[in-house]
């Protein structure tokens, strides 16, 4: 396809790479930024905060090389998985929401965009919604995207095959999804999170635990190039 060799994608909040992998193997030219040290991060990379860096973009012109910008903020304060227990033990004061400042930033670039959260109280409108078993994933991993400027079809969300494998609510279950977070009552291992999420270039479990699989940023992609073709057809 032609016009996947001019596509580039901006990829803020990027941790170490799973959406950028997706959009990659979509046909995209990915740049990456996040506040950490990424060493494991297969694509070009910038340290830094990812809102200034965005900011800096915008005022220096640079925004105009990307064609598409995907911004997963920081989502503790909203995670599903998160908020019952950072409720319980009195936590969760420090996580701050930055999807809306996200959103207003993005909107100035005048690019289209998505924003990705995990399942939760996160404020973003729900255009699409993917799970590990749409793809035949060995987790279930449910993840939000609002589209800014596009729009896509949303995929039929087929039966789950079973329970994920673990202790909750003190059941064991066995299932053929592992748990790619935490540890102890029966959470994944490395190995298994890496070959569940089809992510291979890292092996540092936060950096796992925290990507998203990139089968779906690999539908996300050529459902934006399709669009894409289509509006220019």
């Amino acid at each position: 396809m032609t016009t996947t060799a001019r596509v580039r994608v901006l990829d803020l909040f990027s941790c170490s790479g799973g959406a950028a992998m997706g959009y990659h193997l979509a046909g995209f030219q990915v740049d990456g930024c996040d506040i950490a040290n990424r060493p494991r991060y297969p694509f070009a990379y910038h340290q830094g905060d990812a809102l200034e860096y965005l900011a800096h973009l915008i005022t220096t012109g640079d925004i105009e090389r990307y064609t598409l910008a995907h911004a997963s903020p920081p989502c503790q304060a909203g995670c599903a998985l998160t908020v019952g227990t950072n409720a319980s033990q009195g936590w969760g004061g420090t996580h701050t929401d930055l999807v809306a400042a996200t959103r207003e930033l993005l909107d100035t670039t005048g690019l289209p965009y998505v924003i990705e959260q995990p399942n939760g109280r996160a404020r973003i409108r729900k255009d699409l919604t993917l799970c590990g078993e749409m793809f035949r994933l060995g987790v279930l991993r449910h993840r939000n995207f609002e589209l800014g400027s596009w729009a896509t079809a949303q995929p039929a969300h087929p039966r789950h095959r079973g329970y994920v494998r673990g202790h909750r609510h003190g059941v064991r279950r066995d299932g053929p999804y592992v748990a790619a977070y935490g540890n102890g009552g029966g959470k994944a291992t490395v190995p298994e999170m890496q070959h569940a999420m089809g992510i291979t270039w890292t092996d540092v479990r936060e950096e796992l635990t925290e990507a998203i699989p990139p089968a779906y940023t690999r539908f996300i992609g050529h459902a934006f190039l399709t669009a894409r073709q289509e509006v220019f057809a």
